[in-house]
């Protein structure tokens, strides 16, 4: 019995190597340099060619290697029979409140534009956001979603949470799915941090964007799937929306020609709002597999039918 590790454009031997410190007599390999397909019960998988897993007969069980799972939940050749598994990690938690507080702060206080004016030898001062001026709402509130808003809320910002069902988090007010309305009319900074499922595909679109309370602004940290791209661009045109922060995209990586990369009203960076640390991926990772071996029940496994 053994583990696979299948990425793409990704290193995976730090993964391996952390694996074997937490459990020495693990076989763990690295796809495509798999030696015996028929042993393997057990794959992490992160953005897999679409089939791959197909070729592993007598696997049992899937780990993502962050907190998604879309990329294998979309794989219409994985058999239903197979679980499927996410990792949970504090640093990811930490890493994506991180990167969400620092993207408010510098939309308020216009640092994007004053990078511009300083790389053009121009002074010229802005008024600033105040926090008693605006509301962040949180799209989602799973781990990460949970994690951001305490962050935001424990740093004085007034912070509201919108979930599929209902959810309690102390100074933060939050709305259920058929109140995102409501929701969006109070929200002037909107942060996704949703799943992607069919339901929330495209959710980020014009008519969205319409209901948010101006001055208006996204962060989209979740899926680039969850965000309609020709109308953010005629959101910001039109004013709809004065400022867009991406970390995510529908392909990956952003293509050279791509409008988004010209646009002073959109700050790109390249997935890195919260990255999988091998050392803790590893110990989740490990932990299932033994259970999944002792036929106990997973850590962190995903509901089929939720999407997460």
């Amino acid at each position: 019995m053994s583990i696979v590790l299948v990425a793409r454009n990704r290193n995976m031997e730090p993964f391996r190597e952390e694996i074997l410190k937490q459990d020495a007599n693990a076989e763990v390999e690295i796809w495509p340099a798999v030696s015996q397909p028929q042993r393997v019960q057990f794959a992490v998988a992160w953005n897999h060619p679409e089939g791959v897993l197909d070729q592993f007969p007598n696997l049992k069980a899937v780990s993502s290697l962050g907190a998604g799972v879309d990329h294998i939940l979309s794989d219409a050749t994985l058999p239903e029979s197979v679980r499927i598994t996410r990792i949970v990690a504090p640093s990811l938690s930490d890493q994506m409140s991180d990167y969400i507080l620092t993207s408010v702060l510098n939309l308020m206080r216009h640092s994007e534009y004053y990078f511009r004016m300083h790389r053009n030898s121009e002074w010229s001062p802005q008024r600033s956001l105040s926090k008693t001026e605006i509301t962040i709402g949180i799209m989602g509130l799973g781990k990460l979603g949970v994690h951001a808003a305490s962050r935001l809320r424990d740093n004085g910002f007034r912070v509201t949470g919108w979930a599929r069902s209902p959810k309690e988090l102390d100074g933060v007010r939050t709305y259920t799915q058929n109140q995102l309305e409501d929701f969006l009319n109070q929200t002037n900074i909107l942060v996704c941090l949703l799943p992607l499922t069919p339901e929330t595909n495209g959710i980020l679109n014009l008519e969205l964007f319409k209901k948010l309370k101006k001055p208006s602004f996204l962060i989209n940290v979740a899926r680039g799937q969850h965000l309609i791209e020709e109308d953010l661009i005629y959101a910001l045109d039109t004013g709809q929306i004065s400022h867009a922060v991406l970390d995510v995209f529908e392909k990956e990586p952003l293509p050279e020609n791509h409008p988004f990369w010209n646009r002073k009203t959109i700050t790109i960076t390249p997935h890195v709002a919260s990255v999988t640390d091998p050392a803790e991926a590893a110990a989740v990772i490990a932990e299932n597999y033994k259970r999944l071996l002792s036929g106990m029940d997973l850590l962190y496994e995903t509901d089929r039918a939720s999407g997460y």
